[in-house]
């Protein structure tokens, strides 16, 4: 079990949130090590969301369930539990969590169960598969209203050769209006050379929202962006930020994904879909953006790139959840 103490490195953690006033200071974080081994986030006493790193079934690590302001399940639950009238299509797409399709040849968004049909599984698309492999808990520390969890994982071949290497820090936090947030920095190092980040579609910090909140469960559910642009033509757009809100237990309830100015290649192309997922992807400049460079990237080693979000679990739609002020405040 992790101490909840003060941060040890206070230059970022309260770097982060002193330069908006968007913070509330009622909320108590906590962070245990739970015996499964996985790493839970905690409310005042009440679980936020767990980071999985123990799921042998997958080939990544991910943050489930992610429970939002009142109680609200704000992620869908499939494959890891099976809920009545849920979509259960793509099982890949595990709540929140972060991926590429391929990456030196090696798919980490993809896993076992999406090639698997009728208890038969692809060899050969099998093959392509890597893995996230957790590695180390750098810090896992709360203080107040703020918790921070810095971990890293390695990106392994199937004979567990390392070809890249991960460090997340994700920092929490509640604001003033009880919006539950998570700021993402994911950066990915070269390990070896010849290691390209290829411009696939299905690339980049995930989440699938709960299934009564997408549009095609036709229960009002939305997506809007920065830009206004709504439902199926917020595909493939560069903007800052792109909010998905709809009917949670009969409330109104939201994700927002922002990308940070300082992120690799900001404004990301949004891979949005009306069944519930959204993605940022700077990879796929061609595929989603519909740019001319395909947006491939050579991470040598010794090299890095940065990718920065904010993940906002909120009541309302992102009028009411003040999505765009929220986005000058972490912009700054």
């Amino acid at each position: 079990m992790f101490s909840t103490i003060r941060p040890v490195i206070p230059g970022v953690v309260l770097g982060v949130f002193l330069t908006s006033s968007w913070i509330a200071d009622a909320a108590e974080f906590s962070i245990d090590r739970e015996d499964s081994g996985d790493i839970g986030v905690h409310i005042d006493g009440k679980l936020f969301t767990r980071y999985v790193t123990t799921d042998r079934v997958t080939n990544k690590c991910y943050f489930w369930p992610v429970i939002g302001p009142g109680g609200a399940l704000m992620t869908r639950a499939f494959p890891m539990e099976d809920v009545a009238g849920e979509k259960q299509d793509h099982p890949h797409h595990r709540s929140v969590c972060f991926g590429l399709q391929n990456a030196g040849g090696f798919n980490t968004w993809h896993e076992r169960l999406t090639f698997t049909r009728d208890g038969k599984v692809d060899e050969q698309k099998e093959a392509t598969l890597g893995r996230q492999l957790h590695t180390k808990v750098v810090s896992a520390e709360a203080s107040g209203n703020s918790a921070t969890l810095v971990v890293m994982c390695d990106n392994v071949t199937p004979d567990g050769d390392v070809y890249m290497r991960q460090t997340r820090t994700v920092n929490f936090h509640v604001a003033e209006n009880g919006s539950r947030v998570m700021d993402v920095e994911i950066v990915l190092a070269g390990v070896q050379d010849g290691i390209t980040l290829v411009g696939k579609k299905d690339s980049g910090l995930s989440v699938r929202v709960a299934h009564s909140m997408c549009v095609d469960a036709k229960q009002g559910g939305r997506i809007i962006n920065s830009n206004g642009d709504a439902d199926g033509k917020a595909w493939g757009k560069r903007v800052p930020w792109v909010d998905f809100n709809g009917p949670v237990d009969g409330k109104t309830m939201g994700v927002a994904m922002l990308n940070h100015p300082d992120s690799f290649r900001h404004p990301t192309p949004w891979h949005v879909r009306s069944y519930g997922l959204f993605t940022a992807n700077p990879f796929a400049l061609k595929e989603v953006a519909g740019e001319k460079d395909n947006g491939d990237f050579e991470l040598k080693s010794g090299r890095s790139i940065v990718l920065k979000h904010r993940l906002i679990f909120h009541e309302g739609d992102e009028q009411k959840a003040q999505i765009a002020q929220a986005w000058k405040a972490y912009s700054n």
